[in-house]
């Protein structure tokens, strides 16, 4: 492998590291436009194993931005990286494939009286697969595939009720 293959390839990398990255951030913060423009054309989301649906990116944006109301707090966290390279029409490094674990804890909206809570109330981790495509605006978003593993959820104490 050249200097220049050699280069490109770690200038792929990091490219497809901060496209995952955004996926996360834009996920958390609820920017669902900017979550559409993370997709390539035709892109596809799957949150079925989660309890969610598959469709086209616009379809899953719409959906994660009804039912992420019910979290206001949310903090992806995605590690264990692993990334291969593919070809598409015999050019080398058109596609990619990343396989990744996940973190996400989440909170609920503080109830009326209660005390308020840091700590998250819901939690689940599992495995995300993602396809990629090398489009003429840079890394996109073929398929995202969530495979969750586990869940917790942890009630809160209630507000004791008033005279106590």
């Amino acid at each position: 492998m050249t200097q220049r293959v050699e280069l490109a390839a770690v200038i792929d990398r990091l490219a497809i590291d901060a496209l995952i990255t955004e996926y996360a951030v834009t996920v958390d913060d609820g920017d669902w436009s900017a979550y559409e423009q993370l997709f390539a054309p035709r892109g596809r989301a799957d949150y079925r194993s989660a309890g969610g649906i598959e469709g086209g990116a616009d379809e899953v944006a719409a959906w994660l931005a009804e039912t992420m109301r019910m979290f206001p707090v949310r903090q992806h966290l995605i590690a264990n990286r692993r990334l291969e390279f593919g070809t598409l029409d015999q050019d080398v490094g058109d596609t990619a494939r990343v396989q990744a674990d996940y973190l996400n804890p989440m909170r609920f909206p503080d109830r009326e009286g209660a005390p308020k809570s840091t700590a998250p109330d819901f939690e689940c981790g599992g495995r995300y697969r993602f396809a990629l495509l090398r489009t003429g605006a840079g890394w996109r978003l073929r398929q995202v595939v969530v495979e969750e593993k586990w869940r917790r959820i942890t009630e809160r104490p209630h507000a004791a009720p008033a005279g106590h």
